[in-house]
């Protein structure tokens, strides 16, 4: 039995913030920017109008119409997110409450971060290939513009996110395509490389004026020291991935990996000894997404004519956790 991508579609907030539009809030420029991370824009919403919930509901919406299916056709649904609405509880269950004629279907989050739609594919596909479930919603989703210090001081992850969704329709199929096979890894020792401190389960109160004052509900990044792993981890777990299945990279259509940073998709290629026709970009426009950058960088790639059904294609992420995994997928 294989596992089909028979439906997909993505979603970001009408708001367009340029790197101009930030030089006018913290001491940056749109060269700058560009330089450094290869962003020109990304999306944004309007604090209080959407929650990370609703751009999931409207990137399934999408994809279900695509597969030609409706709510009431799920067995599954599996969100990846780092920013829900509500930090109790998911966003699992309010897509489930939102999509209209969704049965009682188990719902629930999963937390790799920027790696959490790699993880999330190879789980569907598992959970497919067992016989268990046919039907999966799989949705990748993020609001972090509301949560990131939007001054000079944090500045630095500030310009690098976007929000929006990404969402695929997975079923089971005796058609020639299928999610191969995955290979995920973590490494928890760096875990404060690239995490949010506060609020904290270790400390009475989670936090206090104190901390908040000095900042520490907001995310940090050794930028340097994750821009090291990244380049490294995602072109060996490609290679890792790709000697497991027996499939060389030439016989590849599309690398999509996650976009986090141009220069670590470049080191990417470089170190694949691709060319960018092989490995798929859009950071510029949207930003770092975290878990919904692979499928919103999927559609947008199968728009261009970067791949085709019957091709393979290789989904590949790192994040904050240290995880980091790459999917090979015959579509």
């Amino acid at each position: 039995m294989g596992v089909k991508i028979a439906g997909y579609g993505y979603y970001v907030p009408e708001r367009v913030v340029t790197n101009h539009d930030l030089e006018k809030i913290m001491d940056t420029s749109d060269e700058w920017i560009i330089e450094r991370t290869g962003i020109s824009e990304r999306h944004h919403v309007i604090p209080g109008e959407m929650g990370t919930s609703d751009l999931a509901v409207k990137a399934a919406e999408k994809a279900l119409e695509k597969a030609g299916l409706t709510a009431a056709d799920l067995d599954m649904i599996i969100a990846a997110t780092l920013s829900p609405d509500h930090e109790i509880p998911g966003i699992g269950v309010l897509v489930q409450n939102k999509l209209t004629g969704c049965p009682t279907i188990p719902a629930f989050d999963i937390r790799q971060q920027c790696s959490g739609f790699v993880y999330g594919l190879e789980m569907a596909s598992v959970f497919i290939k067992s016989g268990k479930f046919k039907t999966i919603l799989l949705i990748g989703a993020e609001i972090q513009s509301v949560g990131l210090n939007m001054t000079t001081e944090g500045r630095d992850l500030a310009v690098l996110f976007g929000d929006g969704a990404g969402a695929f329709v997975l079923t089971d199929s005796q058609e020639d395509c299928d999610v191969v096979d995955s290979v995920l890894h973590s490494e928890g020792e760096f875990y404060q490389a690239l995490w949010k401190e506060l609020p904290t389960m270790l400390k009475q109160g989670r936090m206090d004026v104190e901390d908040i004052l000095n900042g520490r509900q907001y995310p940090t990044m050794n930028g340097r020291f994750v821009f090291k792993f990244a380049s490294t981890r995602m072109p060996e777990v490609i290679l890792e991935l790709l000697e497991k299945t027996g499939i060389t990279k030439d016989k590849v259509a599309q690398i999509i990996p996650h976009q986090a940073n141009l220069r670590i998709t470049q080191m990417v290629a470089k170190r694949l000894e691709l060319g960018f026709d092989k490995v798929f970009s859009n950071i510029e426009k949207y930003g770092n997404t975290t878990a919904a950058s692979i499928p919103i960088a999927f559609c947008e790639a199968l728009e261009q004519n970067r791949f085709k059904r019957g091709d393979y294609i290789v989904f590949v992420s790192f994040g904050s956790g240290f995880t980091w995994g790459a999917n090979l997928i015959k579509f």
